[in-house]
C-alpha cells in the first residue's frame, strides 16, 4: 500500500473519519467492526499483534452503538469505534496477562480508569494488543503470546513495549489502539512501525496503575495512525482522577480543536544523541539527511550541545523502583515465575540503597533544571526516536549500538529515556525510511507542560512531511507480508490455562 493510496476498506479509514461518518449515519459501527475483524483474522496471523479478543460481546456492543446512532442520542467522541488495548490494562470480562505466565488466566473484573473512560467515551473494545513480558523491554515478545513481529517485515522486531497496538495501527487492524511509555514504549514501537506516539506530560492521561503513584516516569498515552487520530483518543481519556495523583483538571476537548502551529514562527534545535547516547551511523546519516530536507520550514534550525548529567543512572534507579514496587511479591514468591527482563529489573533494585533511590531523585530534577537552560532559545528539540534499525525479533535486545556493547538489556533506549527523565511531552512523527528502507521515526520534544503546543508543531509537520517524498510516512506492503521464520509464537512454552483449555497464539476470545 503506498502513502496516498485511497482506503478499499472501512478499516483504512482514519479514526477521526469513522467517528465523523458514524455520527452522519453514513456507516455502522456493526459494518465497521466487521471489517476489522476480518482484518485482524486475515492479517494478524502474519504479526501476532492482536492477542486476546472479546469480538462477541464488541458485536452486541457495535448493534447498541448503530440503534444509539439511529435514534440521535448524544453520542460520545469515540462512539463506535472499535479499540485495541494493551495487555499491560486490566479490562473486565476480558484476559489480561501483562504477558506474564503468572497470569495467564487472569480475567478482570473492571477496566482500569484508562479503558473505562474509553469505553464511556463509545469506545468498543474488541482486542488486547501484544506487550513484552511485563512491559519490560522494547522487543514485544513472552512466554504467553509470542512476538510480535514488524508489519514491513515480520521477521523484525516490531518495538516495545506497545508493539502490538503498533503494528496493529500499521496495518489498519484497529483504529484506536492504546499505549504506555517509561523509557519510550510508546514511542519506540511508533518509530518502528510508522505510526504516531505520544507521551503526553505526567498526570494528563491518568494512570491509574502506576504502584508508584507520585513518580512521574510512567505514564499512559495514545498512540495513533495520524497526529488527529491521536488528538482523538488523547481528548477521550484526559484529566484529572483521584486514582493517579499527578493528573490534573484540563479541557480535553481542547485537543480537538488544535490548530496547526505555523512552522516559520518556531525555533528548533536538534541534536543526534544528546550528548549522551550510542547511536548508529547509519542511523545518524538518515537524520542529517531528514533535519537538511525540514530545516527551510523553520524560523531556526539549529545544533544543540546537551551535557545533562547522569542520565543512565538516574533512569537505572527510577526503573528499578517502579519494578521493586510491582514484582517484589512474585519474585519473593518464586523468582523463576518472572522472565529474564523483570527479574533482571528486581534484582538490580533489591540491590540499591535508600541513598541510591534519594540521589537518583535528585539527580533527576536536576536533568530537568540542565534541560530547561540548554533548551531556553527553542520551541522544539528535534532528535532520532531510536539509535538502530529494527533488528530481528530472535535478538532479546540490541547488544550493539554504533559497535559499543549496551550495559543491560534497556540501555539502548536512551534517547527516549533522556526526554522521559525531563518529563517534557514527546511524540514520535513517521518521518519517512531509513537506509534499510524501514520507517524512521522523528522525536519531538515540547515544552514543559505543552502538550498542547506540542501537537499544533505535531499537526502541522506531518502536513508538511506529506508533501516530501523523502519524509512521507510509510506504509507496509500487505502483498509483501511473509509469515515469519521461526513463527512469531516460538516462544511460548506456557501450559494450558487452568480449565484445561490451551493458550493459542492466535487471537483467543474470553468474555
Amino acid at each position: 500500500m503506498t502513502a496516498s493510496a485511497a482506503p478499499t476498506s472501512l478499516a483504512e479509514f482514519s479514526a477521526v473519519d469513522l467517528r465523523r461518518l458514524i455520527g452522519r449515519r453514513e456507516i455502522s459501527p456493526v459494518d465497521l467492526l466487521e471489517a476489522c475483524i476480518a482484518r485482524i483474522e486475515t492479517l494478524n496471523p502474519y504479526v501476532n499483534a492482536v492477542t486476546a479478543t472479546c469480538f462477541e460481546r464488541a458485536r452486541v456492543e457495535a448493534r447498541d452503538a448503530e440503534r444509539a446512532a439511529r435514534r440521535g442520542e448524544p453520542l460520545g467522541l469515540l462512539h463506535g469505534l472499535p479499540v485495541g488495548v494493551k495487555d499491560l490494562e486490566p479490562t473486565a470480562g476480558l484476559l489480561t496477562t501483562f504477558g506474564s505466565p503468572n497470569f495467564r488466566g487472569h480475567v478482570p473484573s473492571e477496566d482500569v480508569e484508562l479503558v473505562a473512560r474509553l469505553r464511556r467515551a463509545g469506545g468498543i473494545v474488541a482486542a488486547k494488543t501484544n506487550v513484552p513480558e511485563l512491559g519490560a523491554g522494547a522487543n514485544t515478545r513472552n512466554p504467553v503470546w509470542g512476538a510480535t513481529g514488524n508489519p514491513f517485515d515480520p521477521n523484525l522486531n516490531a518495538g516495545g513495549s506497545s508493539g502490538g497496538s503498533a503494528a496493529a495501527l500499521a496495518l489498519d487492524l484497529l483504529p484506536v489502539c492504546t499505549g504506555s511509555d517509561t523509557g519510550g514504549s510508546l514511542r519506540i514501537p511508533a518509530s518502528k512501525c510508522g505510526v504516531v506516539g505520544f507521551r503526553p506530560s505526567p498526570g494528563l492521561v491518568p494512570n491509574a496503575r502506576r504502584l508508584l503513584g507520585w513518580s512521574p516516569i510512567s505514564v499512559v498515552g495514545p498512540m495513533g495512525r495520524t497526529v488527529e487520530d491521536t488528538c482523538l483518543q488523547l481528548a477521550a481519556t484526559a484529566g484529572v482522577c483521584a486514582g493517579d495523583p499527578l493528573s490534573y483538571p484540563v479541557d480535553a476537548a481542547s485537543f480537538l480543536s488544535l490548530p496547526p502551529a505555523e512552522l516559520g514562527r518556531l525555533r528548533v534545535g536538534w541534536t543526534t544523541d544528546f550528548g549522551c547516547c550510542d547511536v548508529d551511523p547509519d542511523i545518524r546519516a538518515a537524520f542529517a539527511g531528514k533535519v537538511a530536507a525540514m530545516r527551510h520550514l523553520f524560523a531556526s534550525c539549529d545544533e544543540l550541545h546537551f551535557e545533562l548529567g547522569d542520565v543512565h543512572g538516574t533512569f537505572d534507579v527510577l526503573r528499578a523502583e517502579a519494578f521493586v514496587a510491582g514484582t517484589r511479591e512474585a519474585y519473593e514468591r518464586d523468582p523463576d515465575s518472572l522472565g529474564p527482563n523483570p527479574r533482571a529489573n528486581y534484582e538490580i533494585g533489591a540491590r540499591m540503597s535508600l541513598r541510591d533511590c534519594a540521589w537518583a531523585q535528585a539527580e533527576q530534577t536536576r536533568i530537568l533544571q540542565r534541560w530547561q537552560r540548554q533548551t531556553a532559545e527553542v520551541d522544539l528539540v528535534l532528535a532520532p526516536t531510536t539509535p538502530v534499525s529494527p533488528f530481528r525479533w530472535t535478538e532479546p535486545h540490541a547488544l550493539l549500538v554504533d559497535g559499543r556493547p549496551q550495559a543491560n538489556y534497556y540501555r539502548w533506549l536512551a534517547l527516549t529515556y533522556v526526554t522521559t527523565l525531563t518529563t517534557h511531552p514527546a511524540i514520535t512523527l513517521p518521518c519517512g525510511t531509513d537506509a534499510l528502507g524501514l520507517p524512521f521515526g522523528l522525536q519531538v520534544v515540547g515544552g514543559f507542560r505543552g502538550d498542547a503546543a506540542l501537537l499544533s508543531a505535531a499537526l502541522a509537520l506531518e502536513r508538511a512531511f506529506a508533501q516530501v517524498a523523502a519524509l512521507r510516512r510509510p506504509r507496509p506492503d500487505l502483498h509483501a507480508l511473509r509469515h515469519a521464520e521461526p513463527a512469531l509464537h516460538s516462544i511460548v512454552t506456557a501450559p494450558p490455562l487452568p480449565d484445561g483449555r490451551p493458550l493459542h497464539t492466535a487471537a483467543t476470545s474470553v468474555v
